[in-house]
């Protein structure tokens, strides 16, 4: 475990390219929207949310002027139909803007929006950034290449998530982790092992405790989890592999530690091959798509030269695979990444097939 600092600068914004926002228009990623996230930035009024402990989250909730309140909030509730509906107008009135909270720290800079039925009191968030292309290259990656579904839009310069459901990891590690089984710090284990190698071989980086979430599932008599990243600002910009692997964020300590408890090197090496086998298997079911993404991605510079050739190095020596040395950007860098992945897992098959 290393307690040196991986992340020292913020991530610049990089825009979206003509490519990309092509092929975000083909795989209708891209919708015209009834707001942009500079509207949002018009607030009149703000008070500082705090948690059930009377901790502050370091969100604000945000008020506007009473004349433009009232069309934010019809903006708003079509943005959610068009995301999660079909973008009707009949379902509008039977939906409430409840909150509108604004993010002061890290890139994105989001806007989290509570949208209730008033029909049954469900609700569930919608999320407004600024759109970022590194992000857009995590939120894709992790819709084809992991087994979460992500749904998003893209406008201009605006993007909308929707929400990952789960608890914050940091604060499963606070609240749950040492109540859980021995048999579920081993299921857990595993899937932290998992989670670990997927976001390596992504390049998707900062997966600290509070840019994931824990996903519990109950199976008969037993509880799976599954971590999901719920961040994807870090996507293929820094130049430290070690940003890309969550083990080495001190926040993941308790997690690494329940590794090495619960889990032999065996079973490890056992895991992290499990996981490099199914993301070879989504690369090759998703055929043209993530073929066409890679080209988008090799086509762009979502990264400084300096972390391109920082990462190269760092790679050919944590690998000695000499490819990486002919990258030009972060493009080219996963695409060594995905060729390595999917080249051993056809060679392990025909072995095995022969």
């Amino acid at each position: 475990m290393m307690n040196e600092k991986l992340i020292s600068k913020k991530k610049p914004t990089f825009p979206i390219n003509e490519e990309l926002y092509s092929y975000l228009s083909t795989y209708n990623r891209s919708i015209k929207i009834p707001i942009f996230y500079d509207d949002l930035l018009r607030f009149s009024g703000s008070v500082n949310v705090y948690d059930k402990y009377d901790k502050d989250t370091l969100w604000i909730r945000v008020y506007y002027p009473e004349f433009e309140q009232k069309e934010i909030d019809l903006s708003l509730k079509r943005m959610y139909n068009i995301l999660h509906g079909d973008g009707s107008e009949e379902i509008l009135e039977n939906l409430m803007i409840d909150e509108i909270d604004y993010c002061t720290f890290g890139n994105s800079k989001p806007f989290r929006v509570k949208v209730r039925n008033i029909l049954n009191d469900n609700y569930t968030y919608i999320y407004v950034k600024k759109a970022d292309a590194s992000r857009v290259y995590g939120l894709e990656f992790e819709h084809l290449l992991s087994p979460n579904h992500l749904n998003f839009l893209i406008y201009k310069d605006t993007l909308i998530e929707e929400h990952v459901l789960g608890i914050p990891g940091d604060m499963f590690i606070e609240e749950s982790l040492d109540s859980i089984s021995k048999a579920e710090k081993q299921r857990l284990s595993k899937e932290f092992v998992k989670f670990n190698e997927r976001s390596t071989l992504r390049l998707l980086g900062d997966m600290r405790a509070y840019n994931y979430v824990i996903v519990p599932t109950y199976d008969f008599d037993q509880v799976q989890y599954r971590i999901r990243a719920m961040d994807f600002d870090q996507q293929s910009f820094e130049g430290k592999l070690k940003v890309y692997r969550p083990q080495f964020f001190k926040d993941n300590f308790a997690f690494v530690k329940m590794v090495e408890q619960n889990l032999g090197k065996e079973s490890v090496e056992q895991y992290k091959k499990e996981e490099r086998s199914a993301l070879a298997k989504r690369l090759k079911a998703t055929g043209n798509r993530i073929r066409r993404l890679m080209e988008c991605m090799k086509n762009d510079q979502i990264s400084t030269p300096e972390n391109v050739e920082m990462l190269k190095k760092e790679l050919v020596d944590y690998t000695h695979d000499k490819d990486f040395k002919e990258c030009k950007n972060m493009g080219e860098i996963i695409q060594v990444v995905f060729n390595f992945v999917v080249r051993n897992y056809e060679s392990v098959n025909a072995y095995i097939i022969r």
